[in-house]
């Protein structure tokens, strides 16, 4: 029971569009209908609003974060995991938008971050070197998911690379498009409007 109310907790956090509503709030309409059509921060930058993908990227990561917290806090560390896999889930295929939500990168660090945090922290750093090297998101956000296992194997437990692992096949499914684009070579970099 406590690992099903974990899953239930994790997924209505994470399903919480908060892209959607920050661009919605400041009055620029529906983020799905510009750039990728997705409604994480990427594509909020799209909208040349810093502050809301900030924002977008915070809120996104605190979801997934404070869903693990939350039920590692009562009911322990699996627990934790499974609503932190749950929130990358709902943010992924939120119910309320008819299960077309966003990539869960940033979702994914959050959980990352609280579940094992020298493993969230790799992550990151990751995203952020690869990000510098080529300005291209979704090339970071793919190299810190496809390093997180491995992390987590060195860092943490085989439970925690067990959730790294599942939350990167998540990102990868989520980024088949951008796989395709930079295959091709077609990829926008960061700040550019998606061709």
């Amino acid at each position: 029971m406590p690992d099903l109310l974990a899953a239930v907790l994790g997924y209505l956090l994470g399903s919480v569009p908060f892209g959607l509503l920050l661009t919605r709030l400041a009055g620029l309409g529906d983020i799905r209908a510009i750039g990728s059509g997705n409604i994480g921060a990427t594509n909020v930058l799209r909208t040349g609003r810093k502050g809301l993908a900030a924002a977008t990227l915070l809120l996104d990561g605190g979801k997934g974060a404070v869903a693990a917290a939350i039920a590692a806090q009562l009911a322990g560390t699996e627990a934790g995991l499974i609503a932190g896999f749950m929130a990358v889930l709902g943010h992924n295929f939120p119910l309320w938008l008819k299960f077309q939500g966003g990539k869960g990168v940033a979702t994914t660090l959050g959980v990352l971050l609280v579940t094992a945090w020298p493993v969230g922290l790799g992550a990151c750093l990751t995203w952020l070197l690869v990000a510098k090297l080529f300005r291209i998101s979704s090339l970071a956000a793919l190299a810190a998911l496809a390093l997180s296992p491995l992390y987590a194997l060195l860092l943490a437990t085989p439970q925690h690379a067990m959730l790294a692992a599942g939350l990167a096949v998540l990102g990868f499914v989520r980024h088949h498009g951008n796989i395709r684009r930079l295959l091709k070579g077609q990829e926008p970099k960061i700040g550019e409007k998606k061709r």
